[in-house]
């Protein structure tokens, strides 16, 4: 899983290319000012995502005007399916949709293509 939380020490680092086909889950959201107890359902949501068989892993953004990006991935549509049908995570979108989002998007695709790259170590800092 990519990071998330601004105390993490663990360097960034997309979650990696997988072997197609597989889903992805984009959630794009602008919050609203009162936040309470958004950090902590949060957290509680990965944990719980991460239980799920075929979750792949997930990635977040956060650009400085607010927008936020949340992509999932998982395995198949099964997985897609058990995850969106979780009692807590459908009790935590209640809950963001009354408190903690302004506005959001979902869109979930069947990634059919897929590929990454990674610098190696000691090319770092090379111009």
């Amino acid at each position: 899983m990519s990071n998330h939380s601004e105390a993490s020490a663990a360097p960034v680092a997309p979650v990696e290319a997988f072997e197609p086909p597989y889903y992805v889950s984009v959630f794009t959201a602008v919050r609203t000012q009162d936040q309470s107890g958004y950090r902590e359902t949060s957290a509680r949501v990965e944990d719980l995502v991460k239980d799920v068989p075929g979750f792949l892993g997930m990635d977040h953004a956060q650009t400085p005007g607010g927008l936020s990006i949340t992509v999932g991935y998982f395995r198949d549509a099964d997985a897609l399916t058990q995850w969106r049908r979780d009692a807590e995570h459908r009790a935590a979108q209640q809950r963001g949709q009354a408190e903690w989002y302004q506005s959001y998007t979902l869109h979930v695709a069947k990634v059919e293509r897929s590929h990454g790259f990674t610098r190696p170590d000691d090319a770092e800092g090379r111009v």
